[in-house]
């Protein structure tokens, strides 16, 4: 992941719209440039956070920080707006903080013919190169949106007339059992929690793979395959 360290890289990077996971700044540093990356980020839904000073010299590996640097993309971000215009179905993600899950998740959806990807700028892993590098080189095709409160892009979606299905373990139904009503929303949540419980709460229907053996869950990639193209067979048969 790119790093610009300091007040002048960080500020230039934001100025030239460079794609940044997010802004880092020490708690208790301030100027009138501090105070600029600050109005900047939030002018342009830039992720801001305050750490430790500790932090940044860590994350920085001793370099001269000034109080503050901005962790890169390796791609652009979109907004929810633009996913929405013609789409048939789009993934949401849940707490999926794991790059090589994420890339892997989102070669999946590209593949089983998604229109896009939303993911909540807290408890989501950045687009890194190792994302880039695990999604084989579907992250060049599919956008993916990044939005401050999932619950709440949920809803909007909803209002925009998508069903949204949540995949988790105590679904009532089994996934291949349910007739995916379109446009489609599935929402999928990272291994050992799963869904939030506001999120399920904001899902039409919560589904289920069926397991055999003793192992309770798959690999959040692996299921999100199952049921993107159980939904693209459903597709193809209805044609």
């Amino acid at each position: 992941m790119a790093l610009r360290i300091g007040v002048h890289p960080v500020l230039e990077a934001l100025r030239a719209r460079r794609p940044l996971s997010r802004v880092v700044i020490a708690k208790g540093a301030a100027s009138h440039r501090l105070q600029e990356i600050i109005d900047l980020c939030r002018q342009l839904s830039v992720p801001l956070r305050f750490e430790n000073r500790e932090t940044l010299d860590r994350l920085s590996g001793g370099a001269t920080h000034q109080g503050v640097l901005a962790l890169g993309a390796a791609h652009q971000y979109c907004a929810l707006e633009d996913l929405l215009e013609g789409a048939g179905l789009l993934v949401a993600l849940d707490g999926i903080e794991d790059p090589h899950n994420l890339g892997a998740i989102i070669r999946t959806a590209h593949a089983a013919g998604a229109h896009g990807v939303v993911v909540p700028e807290r408890r989501a892993a950045p687009l890194t190169e190792t994302v880039a590098k695990a999604a084989a080189g579907a992250l060049e095709h599919l956008p993916v949106a990044r939005v401050g409160n999932l619950n709440r892009a949920l809803e909007t979606l909803k209002s925009r007339g998508f069903w949204i299905y949540g995949l988790d373990e105590r679904g009532a139904e089994t996934y291949d059992q349910v007739d995916y009503a379109t446009p489609t929303v599935f929402v999928l949540g990272a291994e050992g929690h799963g869904l939030h419980e506001q999120v399920r709460k904001h899902c039409d229907f919560l589904i289920r793979i069926p397991l055999a053996g003793r192992i309770s869950s798959l690999n959040v990639s692996v299921a999100a395959g199952i049921v993107l193209f159980e939904w693209k067979r459903q597709r193809a048969v209805a044609r």
